[in-house]
């Protein structure tokens, strides 16, 4: 028997993470599987406030948010996985390692992020991601992150 994999709609991410505009980062989760492993999507739009200053002119997403985009998709993924809607779930992040950036991402970019769970369970968990636009990496990196599980 196939087990079919979950997706968070924009919807069902707020129900997980606290983020809001302008700081929510993930637009939607697809083929969730468990607490295993995950695909984000980011649509990068030119209304977006970082964009006044990173930089005018010639806007450029930073990298940094690529990397909380990767986080806050990991925090998605592992709130599907164990049922965390509505449970006041925290994440937060503890540590960024083996972080590179190979591509300028701009508006009109769809930045897909695969984010791989290393090591779960407990209170601290390792994710592994990779941001792509068209194919083509953008970012890349490994992250650990505090769970704040609901008692």
């Amino acid at each position: 028997m196939t087990e079919s994999l979950a997706r968070a709609d924009i919807d069902l991410i707020q129900r997980i993470i606290p983020h809001r505009y302008p700081f929510l980062l993930v637009d939607r989760v697809t083929d969730i599987d468990g607490t295993s492993s995950g695909i984000g999507i980011k649509n990068v739009t030119m209304n977006e406030p970082q964009f006044t200053g990173h930089f005018p002119g010639m806007p450029v997403f930073p990298g940094v948010l690529m990397v909380e985009a990767m986080a806050q998709t990991a925090a998605v993924i592992a709130g599907v996985g164990l049922d965390l809607a509505d449970k006041n779930f925290g994440v937060y992040f503890m540590t960024m390692d083996n972080v590179k950036f190979r591509r300028k991402v701009i508006p009109g970019d769809t930045l897909r992020m695969k984010v791989e769970t290393l090591r779960s369970g407990g209170k601290v968990w390792k994710f592994k991601g990779r941001a792509t636009v068209d194919g083509d990496v953008a970012c890349e990196c490994e992250f650990t992150a505090m769970m704040d599980l609901p008692k």
